[in-house]
């Protein structure tokens, strides 16, 4: 599919800009729109921009572990129960929100944040019923053409006007931050420029307000979900795992040991390798998508054979299956860092590991979801112990109503501090 790209470069998923604007985000777009949009966001997600954020996801991990430490504090003391897939999900809200958009969100101080509450309707409120959404999303076309709407009026208009107001306001005072709102603000106004100097550039296809609040939407989706969910199930794993949740916080404190302040930064997280391999562990027993689609733009033969997939085919890479097969990973359900030693990598086929899809659709985020997930795990690993408790479940119970891998109730773990 990465060789033959032209013929599978479509996902198949609902988008319809002109009646539900904030469904027409990069995930979702087709064909020259897709191929437009990717282009123009590339350089926000290169290495550089993320380490301009990472300043921004510290300050915001300092108030996860001090968040954490009220949490503590008011469990019961026999008990030490925490539910940390909420307070992962309040410290990621409050990142994207930052990043994304250049607010305080302050969920991490008051769970009934407004940014919270509106990240978890996103997820929990439907427009329409189980059929109808059925519908949609295995004829996104067609629903396309019936001009229907999945987001809640109330829900786009509260991320659209956020965006108005934000790029309102920094244009009209000269605000400028290290953020994805101000990233997009440069290309417009690159787009714009280039227009007056006569080079050629359709305005047409420069970025909208439209299209900058549909980009917005998908990164803060995007970003706090995938990130908050995959935080708290590496902390369940390295709570069934003390010896490897030991070793990797001494490696989180040998490192920050030898870094003046002892601050976290985004050149000191390079040092931590074995916190990478715990993380893709977390991300190989854990797909937050458990399968990638696929749509054919044309007709496609298959190499060596005489099946043909005739176009508008969805085809399905099973990447939980992939991820648990004996033969690629034994014992998969062990959770077993040393799988992303150097070598075990370079001994298995690349197509092998798809947290994050791969070839020119993957996910364009996935160097800040991984920097936002590590700044979070090390801030609390410095902090606290993680161990089960009575409230734990073993093994964890997924939903099964959910397109992302998702547990149905919170992650309730023991935490002490070190």
């Amino acid at each position: 599919m990465i060789k033959d790209f032209s013929y599978f470069q479509d996902r198949g998923a609902f988008t319809n800009p002109r009646d539900d604007p904030l469904t027409g985000h990069l995930f979702a777009l087709e064909g020259e729109e897709w191929r437009a949009m990717r282009h123009k966001l590339t350089p926000v997600f290169t290495s550089g921009k993320i380490k301009q954020m990472s300043k921004v996801i510290v300050d915001v991990g300092l108030r996860l572990g001090d968040a954490m430490d009220k949490a503590v504090k008011e469990a019961k003391v026999e008990e030490g129960n925490v539910e940390i897939k909420d307070l992962c999900a309040r410290f990621t809200t409050d990142v994207i929100g930052s990043c994304a958009f250049g607010l305080e969100c302050n969920s991490l101080q008051d769970p009934s944040a407004e940014f919270r509450q509106k990240g978890r309707e996103i997820f929990t409120r439907r427009r329409h019923s189980t059929l109808v959404q059925s519908f949609i999303f295995t004829n996104a076309r067609l629903a396309r053409k019936l001009r229907i709407k999945v987001l809640p009026d109330d829900l786009t208009q509260f991320f659209m006007s956020t965006v108005k107001n934000t790029v309102d306001y920094r244009l009209k005072n000269g605000i400028k931050r290290n953020d994805f709102i101000e990233q997009m603000i440069e290309l417009r106004a690159e787009d714009q420029e280039a227009a007056k100097k006569g080079q050629g550039i359709d305005l047409s296809h420069g970025l909208t307000l439209e299209q900058m609040a549909a980009q917005a939407f998908v990164f803060f989706v995007a970003g706090f979900e995938t990130s908050s969910s995959t935080m708290s199930l590496c902390l369940y794993e390295l709570a069934l795992q003390p010896d490897i949740q030991q070793r990797l916080r001494e490696e989180i404190e040998s490192v920050l040991a030898n870094v003046d302040g002892g601050e976290l930064n985004y050149d000191v997280l390079a040092q931590m390798t074995y916190l990478d391999q715990v993380l893709s562990e977390t991300l190989r027993k854990h797909p937050l998508l458990p399968h990638l689609i696929r749509e054919t733009t044309k007709d496609y033969q298959i190499p060596n054979s005489d099946i043909v997939l005739d176009k508008g085919i969805l085809a399905l890479i099973p990447v939980h299956n992939i991820h648990h097969d004996p033969e690629i990973y034994p014992e998969p359900e062990k959770f077993d860092p040393s799988r992303f030693d150097p070598e075990e990598v370079k001994n298995r086929h690349p197509m092998a590991y798809l947290p994050f899809g791969d070839g020119p659709r993957n996910c364009i985020g996935l160097r800040f979801g991984k920097i936002q997930a590590k700044i979070g795990l090390v801030s609390l690993l410095r902090r606290f112990k993680f161990s089960v408790s009575n409230r734990t479940d073993v093994p964890l119970i997924f939903s099964k109503k959910s397109f992302l891998l998702t547990t149905n109730d919170g992650i309730y773990l023991k935490v002490e501090r070190v």
